[in-house]
């Protein structure tokens, strides 16, 4: 297991999409469950901290596949001690969150579906229609989770995926250009499952072959998958402006210039975007919100 502090919920916040996330939950006495479709098939996880210890159980054919790669998932594979801040806004946030690592799940597909679903619209309605989805196709988590009041899903099998109707996509307010991206993508999921085995850069170049998915999606996949610490996500709505006002106070920057002001973090740009996120050094919203359009309505 990783050595020094160790905040669970840091370290595998980045997998839930949302509070009602059917594929994750944190409870009341610190424990994170997380439900997967591992290669060895579905399996639920469980992780607490007690006692200066971490302890993982597991349920399903997925079960031996997730304690085997629990390391990695906590951040065994990360070297947070690589990283040097440059401003005082990214060394207090690292100073207050000590336990932050960067999760390696090595699966593509569990981040790139949602990723997609998230493309271009607000996280309620990607967080709706993951939601949804899973619930609507996927299965009940092995274990207790999945036989709980409120059950845990694992998310669908690729070719469940690629069966599913029109209309439930519809309804679920996914529109035809992300459904159509999913479907080309759980095509190849075999393909892009094997970007695991690359360098962080490489998976990336992989994913983006498939029509639809371009840097931001990629940048969204390999920072779960690989623990991609330079992965920093570009074409964000919000980004560009959150580190342009922590690092230079200016609101207005764009991707060009996030990237020059993240230069000094060469390898680990992605890890100084996540300390100034969690540092709330943000400017106030002055534009509206982006409007959400149910097209399930329509």
């Amino acid at each position: 297991m990783p050595k020094g502090p160790l905040d669970l919920g840091l370290v595998l916040g980045p997998l839930r999409r949302g509070p009602a996330d059917p594929t994750f939950r944190a409870t009341a006495d610190g424990s994170v469950w997380r439900a997967s479709r591992t290669p060895a098939g579905p399996g639920t996880l469980r992780v607490r901290a007690y006692g200066g210890e971490v302890l993982g159980e597991a349920w399903g054919p997925g079960a031996e596949w997730l304690l085997d790669r629990l390391p990695e998932w906590l951040g065994a594979a990360d070297d947070p001690e690589a990283f040097v801040p440059r401003h005082r806004v990214v060394a207090l946030a690292r100073h207050r969150r000590p336990g932050l690592r960067l999760t390696r799940t090595g699966l593509v597909l569990e981040s790139l579906i949602p990723s997609v679903l998230e493309q271009k619209v607000t996280t309620d309605e990607a967080y709706r229609a993951w939601r949804l989805l899973v619930r609507r196709f996927g299965e009940r988590a092995p274990g207790p989770a999945g036989a709980a009041q409120r059950p845990m899903f694992v998310m669908p099998a690729p070719r469940t995926w690629a069966l599913i109707p029109s209309w439930e996509w519809h309804r679920a307010g996914v529109d035809d250009k992300r459904a159509s991206t999913i479907l080309r993508a759980v095509r190849v999921a075999a393909r892009l499952e094997q970007a695991v085995t690359m360098p962080a850069a490489e998976a990336q170049a992989r994913l983006e072959v498939v029509p639809g998915i371009g840097p931001w999606t990629s940048a969204e996949v390999v920072q779960r998958s690989h623990g991609a610490a330079d992965a920093v996500t570009v074409g964000d709505l919000h980004l560009p402006g959150i580190v342009g006002w922590a690092l230079a106070g200016d609101r207005y920057a764009d991707d060009a210039v996030m990237l020059r002001l993240l230069e000094p973090y060469a390898g680990q740009r992605h890890r100084a975007a996540r300390l100034i996120l969690l540092s709330g050094n943000v400017p106030a919203r002055r534009a509206p919100k982006m409007p959400r359009v149910d097209i399930g309505l329509l």
